[in-house]
């Protein structure tokens, strides 16, 4: 009998843990997940959090959705106001929203799913809405303002479908060849033309320098004119005359003026 019931037990063990692996009456949602429970395939009310959670085997089934920070990165084209052609990178750090898990698995889906039919196409979209806003210059120039525009719209959009962006990154825009080369003569002209407005600039404060040394020039020589009486000429001479008299010409020649020393009395010498 002992054996038996031994054996009876053993096989309702067995029959249990077959249960236990076929049908699932209890379900473990991970760290970073929230379960989707359904009844008969019907989406219910409630989201599992993190931990074990008993079910009733056949009835009831679970679907597991991450709500942890996923990194999205699109490349996008797009065109700007003046109709030149944005090629952009968007790097999209997003979730699912924890408590909405069941709703968006009920309208959209997985993750997969909500990437591809949700994410992409409102990147893209609020792309082109936004760069149409700017000139090409003005996108360069303004690169913050564009990207706080893009994630404040991608983010309102977003969340009309139960996901929450964490952070966007435009992490490369750039625009087609031609563009380029237009941008890079244009850079050029621009400091060529910087050069000689700076080479005429010196010439011309070269000039007023010159100008206005000859000025001084001339206003030092009046004064001095002014300034030069009979007196001062007359004493000016005195102070360089070096004591000998010069000759004059008469009609016999050149005479000496007067020796003064040789004409002096005989008692004065």
């Amino acid at each position: 009998m002992k054996y038996n019931s031994l054996s009876i037990a053993s096989v309702l063990i067995l029959l249990l843990l077959l249960v236990g692996i076929f049908f699932k009456p209890f379900v473990v949602v991970n760290a970073g997940e929230r379960g989707v429970v359904m009844q008969f395939g019907k989406v219910q009310e409630g989201v599992l959090g993190e931990g074990i959670h008993a079910l009733v085997p056949i009835v009831n089934s679970v679907q597991k959705l991450s709500v942890r920070v996923q990194k999205h990165q699109i490349p996008a084209q797009a065109a700007s106001r003046d109709l030149q052609d944005v090629f952009t990178d968007v790097a999209l750090n997003w979730h699912i929203r924890s408590q909405e898990a069941n709703t968006i698995f009920q309208q959209i889906g997985d993750e997969r799913q909500v990437v591809g039919r949700i994410i992409n196409p409102a990147v893209e979209e609020v792309l082109k809405a936004v760069m149409a806003k700017y000139t090409a210059e003005e996108i360069i120039t303004k690169r913050g303002e564009v990207k706080a525009g893009v994630d404040e719209s991608l983010t309102t959009r977003l969340a009309n479908y139960h996901i929450a962006v964490d952070d966007i990154s435009l992490v490369s825009v750039h625009f087609s060849e031609r563009f380029s080369q237009a941008v890079e003569a244009k850079q050029i002209a621009e400091q060529d033309a910087k050069r000689a407005e700076f080479v005429a600039l010196k010439a011309e404060k070269e000039a007023n320098a010159e100008v206005n040394r000859a000025k001084g020039q001339a206003e030092a020589q009046r004064l001095l004119r002014e300034n030069l009486t009979q007196e001062i000429l007359q004493k000016q001479a005195i102070e360089k005359w070096n004591g000998e008299f010069p000759t004059v010409l008469g009609g016999n020649g050149a005479l000496p003026f007067l020796n003064i020393e040789a004409a002096k009395m005989p008692s004065q010498k």
